[in-house]
């Protein structure tokens, strides 16, 4: 795929004393595990992998390098991102809910027995949902973040780096498995059997401790400096482009608005170079003697923009379809969180005569099946394919996400076939009015349906992930993995949609609603292979944006005086590396 190993600049945009954000050294592969911690009900998400060698101080335009003064950036950064992304809520967020439920004035008293339980005050429930804001908010605003910046500690322009910082894609979403893992067991235990003191207090504490690992590593981090904000700009490119809608295009794309130097500082890397498409945006760049206003230095950005600026607009456009693709694989492994936990309910759980699994730990074969491929994928897929394919990652993002929604489809289908074979034992035994019986069928019949969506979301969401990261432009990149939870957003709301919609379609005229409360007497088979249609539809939507996707064309400044040119990564398209004598940085 294009442009997965492209490089990027080593130095920080305008650095004043010339000390940049460089250098990193190898280290050690494991050593993260040792610092993680888990944070429940969430998710931790990451790991660690080797190091980048670079320099403190590079000066831009000369390929001169001073000797390094620190190691900065890779696998050593990693326990410190890591611990950083276990504080998912915000620590203070957790607090205030675990100190509402240590003290009795901030929660309803208990009941027990027949007794009417008191409801809760408003402002207990204001403390309540106080707390549910911050958390959401710290999620908010570390989640889109974390998975750039670890993956900018690596310096793409290393051929092994390159190649671990798709690893680490993988041991971060692993890390994020495994801490929901623990979520679900270890402190979902605690909180029933010890109290909910203890189950808040606890992750409230690995927050805090994550916390002071993230700060312990700050001298380590590669930074980059920010530069304005790439919402500003693609607004910049829209306003411009609307004013100068009517000018004739120039026949050749070099007559367009260039500016390295400015376009360094907010991709200190290289630039993107003009592509033919979305032509209609190109207009924001072409120049007129009313760009400049009177007595200013330079054009308004809101007249003129560069080609660099107009390319990271048409980039983030052209990222919106496979973007789309992704909901519906959302919609469909929603399900395990409602339907699959009501069949589980009514089916025999037992392991030993007197214990039996939750309904709501079957999540974990999700996750375990998660882990595992992940881990396989890993260390002996990947390896296999890049001898094969010479690409870093192995295979390309886009087929491995196709792989993944062509799993999730199995997933679905599979699920009907269940639903179809516990209605039959129900019937069998009469017990199709007795929604509350126990219907004598393994509930191990769910774990392959459990276990495809876990293989499923091992190959497409972190698919995705690499696709955000390696397509959005270099300034934007956190921006650009935010539309990876935007997308889980998005399915969530659409599975409430449809099985709304459902609910009112099925129930007209008096016919029987497909999903009752009573699952015995439900269609439930009928929606698993309606959202299995679905995903047939949208696997071939997706089909049809991968094939005719445009990679990001990328101009990278290197160090030699002679032009070269290197195949990309994952496409047959060719990274172009210019050497420049102008200043990117």
């Amino acid at each position: 795929m294009a442009f997965a190993g492209f490089q990027r600049s080593e130095n920080l945009a305008n650095e004043p004393n010339g000390t940049d954000r460089q250098t990193e050294p190898k280290g050690r592969r494991w050593r993260v595990f040792s610092f993680m911690c888990y944070s429940a009900g969430e998710t931790v998400q990451q790991s660690a992998e080797e190091k980048s060698v670079g320099d403190n101080n590079i000066e831009s335009g000369v390929g001169h390098y001073s000797p390094v003064k620190r190691k900065l950036g890779g696998w050593r950064t990693m326990p410190f991102i890591f611990a950083n992304e276990l504080c998912e809520k915000l620590a203070v967020g957790m607090a205030i809910l675990t100190i509402s439920a240590i003290l009795p004035q901030l929660r309803p008293p208990p009941c027990s027995g027949k007794e009417v339980c008191k409801q809760a005050s408003t402002g207990q429930l204001g403390i309540l949902y106080f707390s549910l804001l911050l958390t959401a908010l710290g999620s908010g605003g570390i989640r889109p973040c974390v998975v750039a910046f670890g993956a900018d500690q690596f310096d793409e322009k290393d051929p092994k780096q390159g190649k671990k910082m798709w690893n680490f894609f993988n041991w971060y979403y692993f890390c994020m498995g495994l801490s929901i893992l623990l979520a679900v067991t270890v402190i979902v235990y605690i909180q029933e059997n010890i109290g909910w003191g203890w189950g808040l207090g606890i992750p409230t504490a690995a927050m805090a401790i994550s916390i002071v690992f993230f700060v312990m590593g700050l001298p380590l981090y590669r930074h980059f400096k920010p530069a304005g904000s790439p919402l500003t700009r693609l607004l910049q490119v829209i306003v411009a482009s609307i004013k100068k809608r009517n000018l004739p295009k120039p026949s050749d794309p070099s007559l367009l608005h260039q500016d390295k130097e400015k376009d360094a500082a907010i991709s200190p890397g290289g630039c993107l170079i003009h592509t033919n498409q979305l032509t209609f945006f190109d207009a924001a760049a072409i120049p007129t003697g009313s760009d400049k206003p009177e007595n200013a230095a330079s054009p308004s950005p809101w007249r003129l923009c560069t080609v660099h600026q107009v390319e990271e607009l048409k980039s983030i456009i052209r990222m919106g379809p496979i973007w789309a693709a992704g909901i519906l694989l959302i919609t469909a492994s929603s399900q395990q969180n409602t339907f699959s936990l009501m069949q589980a309910r009514t089916m025999n759980r037992h392991l030993t005569g007197t214990f039996q699994i939750p309904a709501g730990s079957m999540s974990v074969f999700t996750i375990l099946a998660l882990l595992l491929t992940i881990t396989v994928y890993d260390r002996l897929l990947m390896p296999i394919a890049r001898h094969f394919t010479g690409r870093g990652r192995g295979i390309s993002f886009l087929q491995r996400m196709g792989i993944g929604f062509f799993i999730s489809v199995l997933a679905t289908l599979v699920s009907g076939f269940v639903e179809v074979k516990r209605k039959s034992a129900a019937a069998h035994y009469d017990l199709l009015d007795h929604p509350k019986s126990t219907i004598p069928i393994s509930v191990f019949w769910l774990i392959p349906q459990y276990a495809l969506h876990g293989i499923a979301e091992a190959f497409m969401s972190i698919g995705h992930l690499e696709f955000f990261y390696d397509q959005s432009p270099e300034s934007m990149r956190s921006t650009a993995t935010a539309l990876f939870w935007t997308s889980i957003s998005a399915g969530s709301y659409l599975s409430t949609l449809l099985v709304s919609t459902i609910h009112k379609v099925t129930s007209r005229d008096g016919h029987q609603n497909w999903l009752p409360t009573n699952l015995n007497r439900g269609r439930l088979e009928y929606f698993y292979w309606l959202i299995t249609l679905l995903q047939v539809f949208n696997l071939l939507y997706y089909l049809v944006c991968a094939r005719f996707y445009t990679y990001k064309p990328f101009v990278v400044a290197v160090d030699d005086e002679t032009p070269r040119k290197e195949s990309s990564d994952d496409d047959p398209a060719l990274n172009l590396q210019l050497s420049t004598s102008s200043k990117l940085t």
